[in-house]
């Protein structure tokens, strides 16, 4: 496929003169994400290059290669004698001995890749969209490819001493930036480390997608999820254990700010621009009962009246959002993302932080 074919002139405006990986500047956001959506495009054509045994060429190394790292490991979920797919990837910093590395490099990337609809092999195609339908029932976490990738990172930090939590960077999109965020949730809370994640299109399950694409007016919106939030916050006083689990929980997670990367009429990840601006409008107008809504889901009480104590993935402490509305290409595709900043309309982030600064 042509756009499974690593495109110079795309990235001319971080690699400049179209080879030369010692252009990057790591400390440059928009250089880190083009070159870790490019890395997760990787994954993508891994897969590809493994399904499609008829290729002349190995496609997906430039993906990679171009910014100067080397494939360390495929993440594979091998469920024989249907399939070994590839659904990630461990990328190594291996800049040229001659050029020294920059300091805000990562010494490995770990991307994931997503739903491959159009996959030549139909088994492959069924089982993504069979996760897909788990991230709709909060399930993901609980499936072999989430398992395997909790292991791997853990095996990766393992592996080798001195690896800090800024050296490694989580990658993913779509399905594959749920199983990123999953992980990076689980390495904050269980081991404390606060690693780096770029999250592209993270599909977020709520009803606010279908108030969208029901063309609910803004103030609609705002006063149902007021009022929800208000509801929500007098709850709190009744599921007292869950409501200082979770408390507990935000706290531990939140010094991790995943950086959300979100195209504003992308269904499917829309609801986390709501999720987060709608939270803030509120919270600034009630800043003393802020926390205690933040925190729960009503699914959440559901479940812990039935005597099950759940979370949900979508409610997160803190995050960096980045959104644009100006890509002509598909909203919830990948491509977009490494295009230029002045493309895309992104401008500065805006950082969501918990917990609220109390007045």
């Amino acid at each position: 496929m042509d756009s499974d074919r690593f495109n110079v002139d795309e990235l001319k405006h971080i690699l400049r003169d179209g080879s030369s990986a010692a252009k990057i500047d790591w400390g440059n956001e928009e250089h880190r994400r083009c070159v870790v959506a490019c890395m997760v495009k990787g994954a993508y054509v891994l897969e590809s290059d493994r399904a499609t045994m008829d290729r002349r060429e190995e496609l997906a190394p430039a993906w990679w290669e171009s910014f100067g790292f080397h494939l360390e490991n495929e993440l594979r979920e091998q469920k024989p004698p249907i399939f070994e797919t590839i659904y990630g990837a461990i990328f190594k910093y291996a800049p040229c001995p001659r050029t020294p590395p920059h300091p805000r490099a990562p010494r490995y990337v770990v991307a994931f890749r997503g739903t491959m609809r159009k996959h030549p092999e139909w088994s492959v195609a069924t089982q993504d969209i069979y996760l897909d339908f788990k991230i709709l029932t909060n399930k993901l976490k609980k499936r072999t490819r989430s398992k395997l990738a909790y292991a791997a990172v853990d095996k990766l930090m393992d592996g080798e001493a001195g690896l800090g939590g800024d050296d490694v960077w989580l990658a993913g999109h779509s399905l594959g930036a749920s199983l990123a965020l999953d992980v990076g949730r689980d390495m904050m809370e269980r081991r404390e480390l606060n690693l780096p994640t770029f999250l592209f299109n993270p599909p977020q399950v709520s009803l606010t997608a279908a108030m969208n694409l029901l063309n609910a007016q803004d103030v609609a919106k705002r006063h149902l999820h007021f009022t929800s939030y208000l509801f929500k916050a007098g709850a709190a006083t009744v599921s007292g254990r869950h409501q200082k689990r979770m408390e507990k929980l935000f706290d531990r997670l939140s010094p991790w700010v995943p950086n959300l990367y979100l195209h504003e009429k992308d269904w499917i990840c829309q609801g986390f621009i709501d999720y987060f601006e709608l939270r803030q409008r509120f919270v600034d107008r009630f800043p003393c009962v802020a926390s205690k809504f933040m925190t729960l889901s009503y699914r959440d009480m559901l479940w812990r009246l039935l005597g099950k104590v759940k979370e949900r993935p979508h409610l997160l402490p803190s995050a960096m959002l980045w959104k644009t509305a100006q890509s002509s290409l598909n909203a919830h595709g990948l491509q977009q993302w490494w295009k230029p900043n002045a493309e895309l309309g992104l401008g500065a982030g805006t950082r969501y932080s918990y917990p609220v600064p109390q007045a």
